[in-house]
């Protein structure tokens, strides 16, 4: 029996973890498609930069990755104290980088609200909104969705892009940790992409490896401490 999201991911027992996302199609979501005789080698960037805009927004890091010819992993860090101490404002700045402003936000940041009513009522939205900025299943989505609706338009066809809903695994200690960022990172030797992880584009161990993010511009932070996030 299928368990729900919710039964899946318990932020009591740990903050961390390992995401996979499959492509439904047997067109593939990156590398060269032999079938349609296409290659989909850019679409590699499409996911590495839309994961790191949606960890600047929410408040889930990614510790590791990797993209895949039709699929992709991530292992993800929810930092529930950074996101407490987040201010109502920063809340709202962060989740309208994605969704529209409602009019009742507008005229709360503006401090056009006269009654007790509506101030309760924008509360209500923004605190659903912090719970959002830490929930795996929103940030997924936003991932997703995001990819879909690219390819889509890029293959001239519509439909399911993603097999299902993506598969999550709970890392309950710093072992199982280190060992599934070993495991993503290492996905591509293991599948025959590349001969080494020096070589190994498109992978989290590649950034820690080089530096910088492709064609992002700037360095990241990859310092590895205990039990926190590569970036």
């Amino acid at each position: 029996m299928t368990q729900s999201r919710q039964s899946q991911v318990s932020l009591s027992d740990t903050p961390y973890y390992h995401c996979i996302s499959r492509c439904v199609r047997r067109a593939y979501l990156c590398g060269e498609d032999i079938y349609a005789e296409k290659s989909f080698e850019h679409r590699r960037q499409w996911v590495i930069e839309r994961m790191h805009y949606l960890a600047s927004i929410f408040s889930i890091d990614i510790c590791a990755y990797a993209i895949m010819s039709n699929h992709y992993h991530l292992v993800l860090h929810v930092d529930e104290q950074l996101n407490n101490q987040l201010t109502n404002e920063e809340v709202c700045e962060r989740w309208c980088q994605l969704y529209s402003k409602p009019v009742l936000i507008e005229r709360w940041l503006s401090e056009q609200i006269s009654s007790v009513a509506e101030t309760n009522a924008a509360l209500v939205v923004i605190n659903g909104w912090r719970e959002r900025l830490v929930d795996i299943s929103w940030f997924m989505r936003c991932l997703n969705e995001f990819i879909a609706r690219k390819a889509n338009k890029e293959d001239e066809c519509t439909g399911r892009f993603w097999e299902g809903r993506f598969k999550s695994q709970a890392l309950l200690d710093e072992d199982a940790l280190v060992t599934c960022m070993a495991y993503v990172d290492l996905n591509p030797i293991r599948a025959k992409m590349h001969d080494s992880v020096e070589s190994s584009e498109y992978t989290s161990a590649y950034e820690r490896i080089h530096g910088a993010s492709r064609d992002r511009g700037h360095p990241l932070t990859l310092t590895i401490h205990h039990y926190s996030p590569i970036f």
